[in-house]
Parts: C-alpha cells; sequence; structure tokens
C-alpha cells in the first residue's frame, strides 16, 4: 500500500481519536487545558510504546510503525493546540496556569515516552 495513503489512514483514526480523546480528559474543566494534557500525555506514552517495540522487538513492520506514529500519532497529539493555549494563558495574565501547563505538559509527556519505553521492554523480556 502507499505510505501516503496509510499516513492518511492513520491521521483520521488520530483526529477522530483526538476529537474523543480530548473531549472525554476535559469533560468538567473550564479553564484549565486537561484535555490538550491528556491527549499529549497519551500520545507520548503510546507513541513510545510503539517507537520501542520496534526498535527492540521488531513487533511491528515498517509500514504498520508508519501507520500508528506518523499518522495515528501524529494526528492525535496536540503541540500546536498546546502552544495556542498557553499563549492565551500569557495573554489573559493566567501566570499561574501558564505555568503549570507548560510544567505539567513538558514533564508528563517526557515520563509517558519513558513508561512507554520500559513497557515495550517488559513486554519484548516476556516473548
Amino acid at each position: 500500500m502507499q505510505i501516503w495513503l496509510i499516513v492518511g489512514i492513520g491521521g483520521f483514526i488520530g483526529a477522530v481519536s483526538r476529537y474523543l480523546a480530548s473531549g472525554w480528559f476535559q469533560n468538567s474543566f473550564t479553564t484549565f487545558p486537561v484535555g490538550t494534557l491528556g491527549v499529549n500525555v497519551l500520545g507520548s506514552f503510546l507513541l513510545g510504546f510503539v517507537m520501542y517495540l520496534s526498535e527492540y522487538g521488531g513487533v511491528f513492520s515498517e509500514e504498520t510503525r508508519i501507520l500508528l506514529t506518523i499518522g495515528v500519532m501524529g494526528a492525535f497529539t496536540t503541540m500546536s493546540t498546546f502552544s495556542y493555549e498557553s499563549f492565551r494563558m500569557l495573554e489573559h495574565n493566567e501566570l499561574l496556569l501558564f505555568g503549570a501547563n507548560l510544567l505539567m505538559t513538558v514533564t508528563f509527556t517526557l515520563l509517558a515516552v519513558y513508561v512507554g519505553k520500559v513497557c515495550a521492554g517488559f513486554l519484548e523480556s516476556m516473548a
């Protein structure tokens, strides 16, 4: 199958999943963008998990890895939305929320990639 079609299918899945997951995470929060934070953390975990399973275990074919990482996770994660929402907090002088959003997003997404790596290593060691 053409790589661009694989990426496009993955992008469709990721975009729809982002819409659903972001709404679920956001649910009752109004000011703090927990929906964006949630999809960035989940997306970082899944990207780390898939990439390390691919790298260490050869679990996924190249096409599947591209579908999941570039397609699905590329559309699912929302760093551009994170940047815009953070900037809006600055514009509204919500400095505490701005700082919390930056700190939590960077910390939790890096931690999620690490946890994805650990989970992939654990699964690989069981095989």
